[in-house]
């Protein structure tokens, strides 16, 4: 992978260490913490295939995003469990052994929540989102249960070898509207200084309670919505093999621990 994976602004924030798949399946200090396996950049570039299971990151979190394995649609984890959205819309439950690529999760617990009662469109609920977890908080997932509106969501086709980069991918993808759904609104913040290695900013899926509707969120509007916040103050990251950080130092499989001085996420 290319030397400037990870911002440079951020390789002052991070620490890092060696972590075996083992050691990522039993990590102790999971408490406030997100776990990750591969990076957003060896996905954009084409690595669809990672040796994590799904058991590997339930075990970590219960709650998360990502794709599985040959990019073969979007990965959800909400209370515990996998499904996934594939590229035709269908929503399927994931085996504890499907292999993915790239997924975040984190042991859910809301430290900030509210009703909200009102309608509000994307921007508005992401400014509400910032108005609970502010900017300075390095990490935040995102948890909002009510019934929304003006869905828009998308997933992509399950890809073989040899794999073309995720812009081919995407300029491919598959989107599609639901004017209403009650489901659970799930995801991230990240801030800008990690980009390559996660998504800055939002990154959205939505999982309906009925399991007949999910994929990545594109837009939303909530109609009402109990939304709840849990600020994570550190991203430990496993590393497929083949996959590096670009980081002098820096082995095949490492833990990166996002530091409160790490820059903070923009609305986005």
């Amino acid at each position: 992978m290319p030397r400037d994976i990870i911002d440079e602004q951020l390789i002052g924030a991070l620490h890092l260490r060696a972590l075996t798949l083992a050691g990522f399946e039993h990590d102790r200090h999971a408490e406030r913490t997100a776990a990750q396996t591969g990076t957003i950049d060896a996905l954009l570039a084409g690595n669809f295939e990672g040796d994590a299971s799904v058991a590997d990151v339930l075990r970590l979190g219960d709650l998360g995003v990502g794709t599985l394995q040959q990019l073969d649609g979007e990965l959800m984890l909400l209370d515990g469990e996998a499904w996934v959205a594939r590229a035709d819309g269908t929503i399927e439950p994931v085996a504890d052994d499907d292999l993915t690529p790239f997924a975040v999760a984190c042991r859910f617990q809301a430290d900030a929540t509210i009703h909200q009662a009102e309608p509000l469109d994307f921007d508005a609920l992401r400014r509400v989102l910032d108005a609970l977890a502010p900017a300075d908080v390095p990490i935040v997932a995102i948890r909002a249960r009510g019934a929304f509106v003006d869905l828009e969501l998308r997933s992509v086709h399950r890809q073989y070898p040899p794999y073309p980069p995720l812009s081919q991918v995407v300029a491919q993808q598959t989107r599609w509207t639901v004017a209403t759904s009650i489901g659970t609104l799930i995801g991230f913040r990240f801030p800008d200084g990690t980009s390559g290695v996660e998504v800055p900013g939002y990154h959205l899926h939505y999982l309906s309670d009925d399991r007949q509707v999910g994929g990545h969120v594109l837009s939303i509007a909530v109609a009402s919505a109990d939304i709840e916040v849990d600020r994570c103050d550190s991203l430990h990251v496993e590393l497929p093999k083949g996959v590096t950080l670009g980081v002098p130092g820096a082995t095949d499989r490492a833990v990166i621990t996002a530091l409160e001085s790490a820059p903070s996420a923009d609305e986005g």
